[in-house]
């Protein structure tokens, strides 16, 4: 299993878009073959910092998600929303070998 990690700089006077966005990923990457573990978003602390966490059974399998994504008309529809307004400012991937019970 390989698990992406995710940490946005995001604009923290769009939280509402970035909020929508995230939640529609939620359910591309189920669709896609993943599980996704959540999106973490600001409350106490920095106002502009969240973060995701979703798994694949191998890093093919995440490799092969990314290449229907690129094609997938929900998520090229949310990409091209964020492009537009621009309510990520960077964002940084890690990638993470979970130890589980």
């Amino acid at each position: 299993m390989i698990t992406c990690h995710v940490r946005y700089v995001i604009d923290p006077y769009q939280l509402a878009e970035f909020e929508a966005y995230a939640k529609a990923w939620l359910g591309i990457v189920e669709r896609l073959g993943g599980t996704h573990h959540g999106y973490f978003l600001p409350s106490e602390g920095a106002s502009n910092i969240a973060y995701c966490l979703f798994s694949f059974p191998s890093l093919a399998d995440y490799e092969s998600y990314r290449h229907i994504a690129l094609t997938d008309a929900e998520s090229t529809a949310l990409v091209a929303n964020l492009v537009e307004k621009k309510f990520i400012v960077s964002y940084e991937r890690s990638f993470l070998r979970p130890l589980l019970p």
